[in-house]
Parts: structure tokens; C-alpha cells; sequence
């Protein structure tokens, strides 16, 4: 019964706080989707985006902070209808959290923790995202049961499966970052996804302070990626602050999906914002992968990498082991106080639209910090295969 209350409680908070587009954005980059004050105590984050097959968009985002109840997360669910332009909230769902959103064939999944290190669980909708399945049991959306982590990164389809990158935190050392184990998860894309015994997942694959010389903090919020190999790869944002430059790390799968292996000597890459969550898609169009990042400009460097998160860039790369940036997407002179970060994308035609937990100005004195956001914006990159950065932000290219 408390955990009931308390739930009822977050409900009602969220609701009283968060107050979508009722407030001045001529200055907020992008289109406001949601907002929340900071000084309430609660952020936005694990921002994700989905494109149905009707054409609209969906997007979701969970609060977190200390105005939260950490047993009882909300995610909210938003719906637009005219690319973007204006959107409404449609749902929340509690007991769900660090979320991603797909669509296999008219049916909307989400899939993440039902609370912060709790068991993994995966909802369905089959009305566009107002109304989801209930997570009860293992023949209902709770898929493994334990103390799980993710983020909305990339869901693969491949070999008639679907694939997707989890963290478990039971790690021996503890510690954020070290006691994340990394692994995926897969099931067949024709079975009943919310039935547990669909599920496999690979060994987790854990924390090691041998690796890059010592200072390895740990890796999480994983990528699934069909290399140029034509094999399953799991490319991880990399706990790593040293002044030669971010890194990533690719595991390698097993097409069985039951065995992750990596390599140490080859298998930390030079990232630019691996330091932060990124997602990577490859499109076919191109024949190129991309990815949104929170890139860090020579002039910032100095300044913790992980929490510069004040610059985004579009990035690409032919071979998953050499990235470039194609140009700076988002950017805010301030560090402390501004943020474009964990950016979910869809590719649309020519364009790539994407979701950002935004940290930015309000009327209520901002952000709490960086990390911290107040807001979820929507942004379009048009003609993304021919991005070029802003001439304002020239200066900011590598």
C-alpha cells in the first residue's frame, strides 16, 4: 500500500510541475515538448523518439531528481501529428524508466527498467501510445528480473530478431561506472515480446581497472550496430577523462545472441563525445553510420569532459572505428548551466530528427546544472547528408 501512495504522489507532483509549452521559447532552440522547473527537484531525462507508420511521431522522456521517488518513476509519453511542429501528451506510464521506443509492424514498445536498478520490462501499444500493457509477470513485460540499467539507444532488427544493449548493476566493484555489467538482449521479431521465455540475453561483461592503462571508469548505455562485418557489435559510451580524447568500446556478439566478447588491445576506439550517451544508426541511403554527440570543441577542453555537454555535433563514419564530425548541430557558450545531451534520432527522408534533454534558460532561473535539464526540445537537421555547421560555429569544428 505505501509504495502505492508513493506512486500516487509522483503522479501528482510530475503533473504539477511539469507544464509542456506554457512558457516563452522564441529564445529555446528547437521545438519545447516538455518543461519542468528545477527548482522543484525534478530533471528531465532518457529522452526517445519513434516514427509510427502513420507518419507521426512519438516521443518519451522520464523525470528524475530528488523531488522523485526513486521506487516509482513516471515516463511520459507525447504525440505529434504534424512532423514535429506542435505535440500533445497522450500518456504516462508509471513504473518505467531510461526507456527506448520501437514499432514492429503497428504495435509500440517500450523497453527499459521499471525503476532505477529494477527488474527490465517491456510494454506494448496498440493504439499509438495512449493506452499499455501492465509489466505483472513474465508473461506480461517483465522479461528478467534483477537490477537493470539502459538508455534509449539503438534497437537492431536482424536475423529475425530484435536486439538491444542492457546494463546489469551487479558488478563486484562497486561505484558508479564500475558496477555496471554490459550485455544484449534479443527475442524472435515474430514471438510474443511480453512473454519472458522469448527472451536471451549474452554473459554481462564487467568492469576492469586494467583497461586503458588504468583509467577505465566503466561502460554503459550500449549501441547495437550490424558492423560492415555483418556482425552484431555493441558500442558502449566509455567512462574515460584523460586529455588525449574520449573513447567508445566496441563487444562483439554472438549471432546466437548467448556470448559477448571483447578484446581489450582493439577494442576502445577515439570517440568524440564517448564520454557521454550517444546513438549510432547506419543508413542504408548513405551507406554511412551516424550519430549525435556531445562533442567537445578544442577550446573547451580542460573542463570535465563528462559534464560538457554544451556542444552537439553530428558525426559519421564508414567502418564504426574512425569518426569524424560533420558539423556542429546545437551549441551554448556556457558549460555550468546549458546542456543538449542524450539525443535520440530517427532518420526521415533527408532529414534526421532527433530529442534532446535540454538544460536552458527559464523564467524560473534556469536549469540546476547541465546534467540537470528543464526541458525536452525537438529539432529537425535538414539535409543531413549535407549538413554544414552554422557560420557562427565555424570555429568550433576540429
Amino acid at each position: 500500500m505505501n509504495k502505492l501512495i508513493l506512486s500516487f504522489l509522483s503522479f501528482l507532483l510530475v503533473a504539477f510541475y511539469s507544464n509542456g509549452q506554457h512558457f516563452k521559447t522564441d529564445d529555446i532552440p528547437g521545438v519545447v515538448v516538455n518543461h519542468c522547473f528545477a527548482g522543484a527537484g525534478f530533471y528531465i531525462g532518457s529522452p526517445g523518439i519513434c516514427i509510427l507508420s502513420d507518419g507521426s511521431y512519438i516521443a518519451s522522456h522520464e523525470f528524475f531528481g530528488p523531488g522523485m521517488n526513486e521506487t516509482s518513476t513516471v515516463v511520459q509519453i507525447f504525440k505529434s501529428t504534424d512532423r514535429g511542429e506542435s505535440w500533445e501528451q497522450v500518456a504516462k506510464i508509471i513504473g518505467q524508466t531510461w526507456s527506448k521506443l520501437f514499432e514492429i509492424e503497428d504495435t509500440l514498445y517500450i523497453l527499459g527498467p521499471v525503476a532505477s536498478g529494477g527488474d527490465l520490462v517491456i510494454r506494448k501499444s496498440v493504439d499509438g501510445g495512449y493506452t499499455w500493457t501492465t509489466p505483472i509477470d513474465r508473461y506480461s513485460g517483465r522479461i528478467f528480473n534483477g537490477h537493470f540499467h539502459t538508455a534509449p539507444t539503438s534497437v537492431v532488427f536482424y536475423d529475425n530478431r530484435i536486439w538491444k544493449a542492457v546494463e546489469d548493476m551487479d558488478g563486484p566493484v562497486r561505484g558508479w561506472g564500475k558496477h555496471f555489467r554490459a550485455f544484449v538482449v534479443s527475442a524472435p521479431l515474430n514471438c510474443d515480446l511480453l512473454k519472458a521465455s522469448n527472451w536471451t540475453k549474452t554473459n554481462p561483461m564487467p568492469f576492469d581497472d586494467a583497461y586503458l592503462n588504468g583509467n577505465f571508469g566503466g561502460w554503459l548505455e550500449g549501441n547495437v550496430v550490424i558492423g560492415p562485418d555483418d556482425k552484431l557489435h555493441n558500442i558502449l559510451r566509455v567512462d574515460y577523462r584523460q586529455p588525449d580524447g574520449e573513447k567508445a568500446a566496441i563487444i562483439d556478439v554472438s549471432q546466437d545472441g548467448k556470448t559477448a566478447t571483447f578484446n581489450s588491445s582493439s577494442g576502445f576506439i577515439n570517440f568524440p563525445g564517448g564520454c557521454k550517451k550517444f546513438n549510432i544508426l547506419f543508413d542504408p541511403v548513405t551507406k554511412k553510420y551516424w550519430s549525435i554527440s556531445n562533442y567537445v570543441p578544442e577550446q573547451e577542453k580542460g573542463y570535465n569532459p563528462e559534464r560538457t555537454r554544451n556542444t552537439l555535433a553530428l558525426m559519421f563514419s564508414d567502418d564504426l572505428r574512425h569518426w569524424s564530425v560533420k558539423g556542429i548541430v546545437l551549441y551554448h557558450p556556457d558549460v555550468e548551466k546549458h546542456g543538449f545531451q542524450y539525443a535520440d534520432f530517427q532518420f526521415d527522408g533527408k532529414d534526421i530528427i532527433f530529442v534532446s534533454r535540454t538544460a536552458f534558460d527559464d523564467e524560473n532561473g534556469g536549469a540546476d546544472s547541465q546534467h540537470n535539464a528543464n526541458y525536452l526540445t525537438f529539432h529537425r537537421i535538414i539535409d543531413y547528408a549535407n549538413y554544414q555547421t552554422p557560420k557562427k560555429w565555424v570555429k568550433l569544428m576540429p
